[in-house]
């Protein structure tokens, strides 16, 4: 069985982050901790900065204010905005030995799929209290629709900012006590929160520190999600356990005008940026000239690059569009992780430009890997060949594994499997979900070590040692950045409309060459399918109700929705939804063409 490392020894934990915290405030207590980006700001001043010293100070009332409600190992729900108090929020929460469970604030409150996630993790982690900067108004409206969070204890960090620090708050952290919840992006019926201890922390962390190779405390600006892995762990906790800063923007500030990111990566000097492919997308689609003159990106080294497929056209795209500004592509950092591994995996080497690998398409398309050379004289045709950019090796005696999903035997080199990874100081498991967590966390393959590993759900293959990520074993979509679970898609399509049939809608991905696109099948009746203008108007109707749904519920936009029969839809003899075989059918050009809904979206203007 193919292992990018030996196997795993006994590794020590690494200082635990409240350690490290406290030793910077010691040690550098004006050195600046975090920094908060205005949503008006052009160039990335900050409105709001945090020092090691005033963090360490607040982390602590924060603390002191939640001990006189609740007990060490009580659950706190953290219904904050990506800012200053979800950082104060979450840290003393920490401090005080409760453990926090970050998740999106349910605002509006319309919003049945935020609505229902939330509810769903509530009865899932039982929290005893919630942490909130939300108004009385919004506290009442969350509540009317979440009725479970009624009777529990509601805190404003502003208001425990006041409280003087009290030393018996402050709980002392072991390598495996519970640091907190990250519930993935999942079903909303039954979302998994994963167990996430300091010890685990800690060292990814330190496989993050040793993966960036810097030689002084990290500069890093973010504009991602503060409620997931990536844009928590990675630009939030590693730099505070390193000893830098983070200069943080709400994802919507970005969006709405990627020059803002750039020109504070620029104005704060960062060594470190990044985020998942789509953003650097983005960036070369919608950043004018006029809006970045004047800035200096030399001074960027570490751009990573994960959460979703890393394109090799992306990073050459990115690279030639900000050259002039002193982009140097040997900053690229592609990299590999997921939050039931705490946050990274494998990333590449930060002193070589990462590799690529050109194999045969049509042998790829059958999971086999058969590297192709290409060169300037014999260029194979672009159609023939498709090009996987390396996310690199593990680290700190993590291991990774290609495994049959089917099987749990060593896949044969050349060929395609499960990810499996192992080592020391992953998370435990999922909270109070014993089944999931055997399934996912306990795997033990059929050849080799007889150690437990976790099962990622993810494709990929080793090449010369290296990682290359190809796709996911179930039907999960990954749309900037984030994961979708094709069900609930779904249901909300099935409701955006009245001539959509139920359990006959079927979503899934498709790449167009530059990214992954969700594209939807869907069933319908009342004269929607057939010749005619009546039925394209109606077909036109139904596909604008249910992009303007989709982009409302979930954020993304749809490729396209083709409108065919309720009986056109595959399913299995039991009446189960073949996505599969949908997607092929879509490829094949066996659905017709239907109205594009670019237009119907929310558009990356809105």
């Amino acid at each position: 069985m193919t292992s990018t490392v030996p196997t795993p020894t006994q590794t020590s934990v690494p200082p635990l982050l409240l350690d490290r915290l406290r030793d910077h405030a010691r040690a550098s207590p004006d050195a600046l901790a975090c920094a908060f980006v205005a949503e008006d700001s052009a160039d990335g001043a900050e409105e709001e900065q945090l020092t090691y010293a005033s963090l360490d100070r607040e982390v602590r009332a924060v603390a002191t204010g939640l001990r006189a409600h609740l007990a060490p190992g009580d659950r706190v729900l953290l219904l904050l905005p990506e800012g200053a108090d979800f950082v104060r929020g979450f840290l003393g929460c920490m401090r005080a030995g409760v453990i926090p469970v970050p998740a999106y604030p349910p605002l509006p409150v319309q919003s049945r799929q935020r609505v229902e996630t939330l509810r769903s993790i509530v009865a899932d982690c039982q929290p005893r209290a919630v942490l909130s900067s939300a108004s009385d108004e919004d506290v009442e409206a969350i509540c009317g629709v979440a009725p479970d969070l009624a009777d529990l204890v509601w805190r404003r960090p502003a208001e425990l900012l006041e409280l003087t620090p009290d030393p018996a708050a402050d709980h002392p952290a072991t390598a495996d006590g519970v640091a907190f919840l990250q519930y993935t992006s999942g079903s909303t019926s039954a979302p998994k929160g994963v167990v996430v201890t300091h010890g685990a922390i800690a060292h990814n962390l330190a496989m993050i520190a040793a993966g960036f190779d810097l030689d002084e405390p990290p500069r890093m600006v973010s504009w991602l999600p503060l409620f997931h892995d990536m844009g928590l762990i990675g630009n939030l906790l590693y730099p505070l356990w390193a000893g830098g800063s983070s200069v943080l923007m709400t994802p919507m500030t970005f969006l709405k005008r990627p020059a803002r990111w750039l020109r504070a990566i620029s104005r704060h000097r960062a060594h470190v940026a990044g985020g998942p492919n789509f953003g650097f997308d983005l960036c070369v689609r919608r950043v004018r000239d006029r809006e970045i003159e004047g800035i200096d990106l030399s001074g960027w080294r570490s751009a990573f690059n994960g959460a979703e497929p890393v394109r090799a056209a992306t990073l050459d795209a990115f690279a030639e569009r900000f050259a002039a500004y002193g982009f140097d592509p040997r900053a690229w950092w592609p990299c590999y992780g997921l939050a039931e591994a705490t946050l990274l995996v494998t990333s590449v080497d930060p002193r070589l430009a990462p590799r690529r690998l050109t194999v045969d398409r049509d042998a790829f398309q059958q999971d086999l890997v058969i590297p192709v050379e290409v060169t300037a004289e014999a260029a194979a045709p672009a159609d023939d060949i498709t090009t996987l950019v390396s996310c690199g090796t593990a680290k700190l005696d993590r291991t990774v594994l290609i495994v049959d999903p089917e099987t749990g035997g060593p896949t044969p080199p050349g060929r395609v499997g499960e990810i499996w990874i192992g080592g020391p100081l992953l998370p435990v498991g999922y909270w109070d979900n014993e089944r999931a967590t055997e399934e996912t966390f306990r795997a033990v393959p059929t050849e080799g070590p007889q150690l437990p590993y976790m099962r990622s759900g993810d494709l990929g293959f080793l090449h010369d040692g290296e990682l290359y990520v190809t796709g996911r074993c179930k039907d999960l979509l990954i749309v900037g950045g984030r994961n979708h679970y094709p069900q609930d898609i779904e249901a909300t399509i099935e409701e955006s409309h009245e001539a959509i049939r139920k359990s006959c809608v079927a979503a899934f991905a498709v790449d167009d060459g530059g990214e992954e696109r969700v594209v939807v099948v869907a069933g319908a009746g009342q004269g929607a399918v057939g010749p005619g203008e009546n039925a394209a108007a109606k077909r036109a109707e139904i596909v604008k109700a249910a992009a303007v749904a989709v982009a409302a519920e979930h954020g993304i936009q749809l490729h396209d929705v083709a409108m065919v029969g309720p009986n056109a839809v595959p399913k299995t003899s039991s009446g189960k939804l073949r996505r599969a075989a949908c997607r092929s059918s879509y490829l094949a050009g066996e659905y017709a063409p239907s109205t594009p809904t670019e237009q119907t979206a929310h558009t990356e203007e809105s």
